[in-house]
């Protein structure tokens, strides 16, 4: 829900031109995109999917791959190593840590390289949507070891993934060409009018520009697909947390049963209480209820033959028994 919510903001900021509406402001348009990747954070967070450990790892995902954008910030058309850790992040580790790798790698690339202007809101929504894409598509194969059929489907999302943020940006792009007026966006535009200028636009300026990334994206997970998707389950496995229902109980039953549950006894506390159903004296039904401790305190008695116990204990109904000498 919260995924819904966030991605409904960031339309909100790319839909504008083709509702014939002026060109929103940078600021609201920033404040959205930063509010939006703070409550998601914040959500999941609070959630407990996501904790101390977790936020480590999107920090240090998030830091290798804003280097590897300085690194290479134009790239060779519209290639940028950045899609590789977002894509393989996101198919493992599920797409809400996806849209968070995503915007918070392309945030702090900003940061590093100088790179915040009015578009930067934008390429937050764009990116942080590919790695949700790519936890949503990596759903099916999440809990299983990685292999060759899995870079094939993340190399073909990649692919697609590489034309789907060029078309989402060039929304953003297309609002300040003045090159021709017939492809540029002017306000006051009807809907299906500023859809076919746009589309004309792209295919024109941006699609062979745009084929560079989405190949780059296939390429890259194809030569770095295993080893990256085998190391990052590696680490969502190490960084899971689960957590269980708190125990109530205190005192010595607890550190009892904390310490055979490290090694997946079945403890039965101190305070829990057996009942032992016997028949009383006169034949109705009753019973006593005696404490089972946590150990046994002492040892049981060692078994006697059943000769030794007839012995000791003859039957009173048998005529031929008879009591011990006088």
């Amino acid at each position: 829900m919260i995924l819904i919510l966030v991605s409904l903001a960031g339309l909100c900021l790319f839909l504008w031109p083709f509702l014939g509406a002026s060109l929103p402001a940078a600021t609201p348009a920033m404040l959205v995109a930063l509010g939006s990747l703070g409550a998601l954070a914040a959500f999941e967070v609070g959630a407990r999917r996501l904790d101390s450990r977790g936020l480590a790892l999107l920090a240090a995902l998030s830091a290798a791959d804003a280097a590897l954008r300085a690194a290479l910030v134009t790239g060779i058309g519209g290639f940028s190593p950045i899609f590789l850790l977002v894509l393989c992040g996101g198919y493992v580790l599920g797409p809400e840590f996806g849209f968070l790798l995503g915007a918070g790698s392309l945030l702090t690339s900003a940061l590093v390289t100088g790179g915040l202007g009015p578009w930067l809101p934008y390429e937050l929504f764009a990116l942080g949507w590919v790695g949700l894409g790519a936890g949503l598509v990596g759903g099916w194969r999440r809990g299983r070891r990685p292999g060759w059929t899995d870079v094939l489907v993340l190399g073909a999302y990649g692919l697609a993934a590489g034309y789907a943020y060029g078309v989402v940006m060039d929304v953003w792009n297309w609002t300040f060409f003045a090159g021709s007026p017939q492809l540029g966006w002017n306000p006051g535009l009807a809907p299906l009018a500023a859809l076919g200028r746009f589309g004309r636009y792209y295919l024109i300026t941006s699609l062979a520009y745009d084929s560079f990334r989405a190949g780059g994206n296939a390429l890259m997970v194809g030569l770095l697909g295993i080893p990256l998707l085998v190391g990052l389950r590696r680490l969502g496995r190490r960084f899971r947390v689960e957590w269980d229902d708190p125990v109530p109980s205190s005192g010595p039953a607890t550190s009892a049963r904390s310490k055979n549950q490290a090694t997946g006894d079945l403890v039965v506390p101190a305070l829990a209480a057996a009942v032992h159903r016997c028949p009383d004296e006169s034949g109705t039904g009753g019973g006593h209820v005696h404490q089972v401790a946590d150990e046994p305190q002492q040892a049981a008695p060692e078994a006697q033959p059943a000769s030794v116990l007839l012995a000791n204990h003859p039957d009173p109904g048998d005529p031929h028994a008879r009591g011990p000498a006088s």
